[in-house]
């Protein structure tokens, strides 16, 4: 086997078998390649989701402003999101919203031309709740304690 063979195929196994969703969207924002991790954290398939547009896993409030800067990205080729993670809420097959992370890797053509997005994606919504319970959990014990004389306004 050659080694342009043996990259291809290492590539295609690493992203087909991640457990990290990755998902690519044209364009238009149509799916064009969604693997195992994008399958176990929404719940379509790849032969369900592929040929649909990504609007199945934007929360209905969202797709506006998702659309707006997807477009934008398609126009200029400029994201932030290539080095910073962007934290978002999700939507499931089975109609639950979870939160998840990601980052993208704008594919262009040889002019330079956004071809589309690929993303990589990770479920972070377990954490996402402990973090807003311990948020809730230490506003509560703040006020307690002010209420009680021990502590005055934070300014952090």
């Amino acid at each position: 086997m050659n080694a342009v063979l043996a990259h291809q195929s290492l590539c295609e196994g690493i992203v087909d078998q991640s457990s990290i969703a990755i998902v690519f969207g044209d364009r238009e924002g149509i799916v064009r390649l969604w693997n195992a991790g994008a399958e176990t954290m929404f719940g379509w398939t790849a032969g369900e989701a592929i040929g649909k547009s990504m609007d199945m896993i934007i929360p209905e409030k969202h797709r506006a402003r998702h659309w707006e800067g997807y477009d934008r990205v398609m126009e200029t080729g400029v994201t932030k999101y290539g080095q910073s993670v962007l934290a978002v809420p999700a939507s499931t097959k089975d109609g639950r919203r979870i939160s998840i992370e990601f980052n993208v890797v704008l594919l262009k053509d040889a002019d330079g031309r956004v071809l589309g997005i690929a993303a990589t994606m990770q479920d972070v919504t377990a954490r996402w709740e402990r973090d807003k319970a311990l948020r809730a959990r230490m506003a509560e014990l703040e006020a307690k304690l002010k209420q009680a004389g021990v502590v005055t306004e934070n300014k952090s």
